[in-house]
């Protein structure tokens, strides 16, 4: 925890909620493959953190929590066995992948909580040669960069302004009413999955032409958690 006071977590519902975000996506078209579990890591859940997708290759992060940093070795068993390219963050860097925030060929990394200046330019130096141009943007604020903003599937970036620290980073940032409100996860097309403690949120992404799909992942957001941090997307086949 670094943001938010310390919550009871409900384990149960914990996952029932998790069994609606992965039904949710099924329902979207999405086949789901599962890291194997962690027990001993309970961050490991938020899987996004441990890998950062790019086309084919996949740069296995180094988490700024030393806790959290065995969590990599499943995600990256896994896609090795998918047989996608492998590449990784090392020591003195580090590197969450919910920092990480990509549109259009550009590559927006959060800087200054999880995430160092080393591991931004290793993944500089992974992501620049298949085209990507990377951008840091300072993050206090906030957890993770993608706490305060995400993109939509027009590429307008979407956050809460309290917690947008350097909107001129984007050529428009629209505000959403709700902090849960910053987050989306693109599911095809027009449809994003967001969460269901922002109402005003999804009525304001409907009335721009998109087709929106909430969950209940109130467990999950008493530890600073959001519905882009339970999976990581594979648009491209190795």
């Amino acid at each position: 925890m670094t943001h938010l006071e310390r919550q009871p977590v409900d384990v149960d519902l914990a996952v029932r909620q998790w069994q609606g975000y992965v039904d949710a996506l099924h329902a979207a078209g999405w086949e789901t493959l599962e890291v194997p579990p962690a027990d001993d890591c309970p961050d490991s859940v938020f899987v996004e953190d441990t890998v950062v997708m790019y086309a084919s290759r996949a740069v296995i992060t180094r988490p700024g929590a030393d806790t959290r940093k065995p969590e990599t070795a499943g995600t990256e068993a896994v896609l090795r066995g998918l047989g996608y390219d492998v590449v990784r963050i090392e020591a003195p860097g580090t590197l969450d992948g919910g920092d990480v925030l990509k549109h259009g060929g550009t590559v927006w990394v959060g800087l200054g909580g999880r995430t160092n200046q080393e591991g931004i330019d290793q993944l500089t130096a992974h992501l620049e040669p298949l085209g990507a141009h990377v951008v840091a943007v300072p993050v206090s604020k906030v957890l993770h960069l993608k706490t305060a903003v995400t993109a939509l599937p027009d590429g307008t970036v979407v956050g809460y302004a309290p917690l947008v620290e350097h909107p001129d980073m984007w050529d428009s940032v629209l505000d959403v009413p709700e902090p849960e409100g910053s987050h989306v996860v693109l599911l095809g097309g027009d449809t994003v999955l967001m969460s269901a403690a922002a109402p005003d949120t999804k009525k304001l992404f409907e009335e721009h032409g998109l087709d929106v799909v909430a969950v209940d992942i109130s467990e999950f957001e008493k530890v600073e958690g959001g519905v882009t941090c339970l999976s990581v997307r594979l648009r491209h086949t190795p």
